[in-house]
């Protein structure tokens, strides 16, 4: 009988594989219940409904020819609403305007009095004949801007009042009862339509003891 030498005898051995330990009976059946549930879940062959868009838009589009109508109406108010601002306004303006034609109408027969006077030849009239004139021409100016709603402010022996006077200088009074009282008016002030146009510049009466 021959020896086996035990360096000459080797038997082939199987080479190591990349795949990784064998599953066993657990592993198999866990990968069959993962393959079986992706099956489930999306099915070859099979896509996901899709929702039509009348579906899928919900209660607003049911509510669209509402939000119409009522995007409607209020367009048509914006635009009444700004012809009514616009007719308002050019009223106004017309009647601002009728107004102060009106007073423009008073005005000219004065200032036609006027024209006339400021023409005359002063080699042919004397002053006292220009002075009345230009005293007529005040009294009818006057009246027609009375007439319009201008009030004169001349304070003469009344309390000084600093919303209608504007004090100028002083001077002493003779008596405490005289104090603050406007001795003269250096310059009238007017009010029209209750608006203060040009306070009274006067002077005022100042009691010192």
């Amino acid at each position: 009988m021959h020896r086996r030498d035990k360096h000459t005898d080797k038997r082939a051995e199987p080479l190591p594989t990349t795949a990784g330990p064998p599953l066993g009976a657990a592993g198999a059946e866990d990968a069959y219940a993962r393959g079986a549930m992706a099956d489930a879940a999306d099915p070859p062959g099979l896509e996901a409904p899709v929702m039509p868009a009348a579906a899928s838009a919900g209660p607003d589009s049911q509510a669209s020819p509402e939000l119409q109508e009522q995007r409607e109406k209020y367009l048509r108010l914006a635009a009444e609403y700004d012809n009514y601002r616009k007719r308002t306004m050019r009223e106004r303006q017309e009647a601002a305007a009728r107004g102060q034609a009106e007073m423009v109408r008073h005005l000219i027969d004065p200032l036609d009095d006027l024209s006339r006077f400021a023409h005359l030849d002063a080699a042919t009239v004397d002053a006292a004949t220009v002075v009345h004139g230009a005293e007529l021409v005040e009294r009818k100016l006057r009246k027609v801007l009375a007439t319009a709603g201008l009030e004169v402010i001349d304070p003469v022996d009344q309390a000084f009042d600093p919303a209608l006077h504007e004090a100028i200088a002083t001077e002493p009074a003779l008596s405490p009862e005289d104090d603050h009282v406007v001795a003269r008016v250096y310059q009238p002030g007017y009010v029209f339509a209750g608006q203060l146009l040009r306070p009274a510049r006067v002077v005022v009466k100042q009691w010192n003891g």
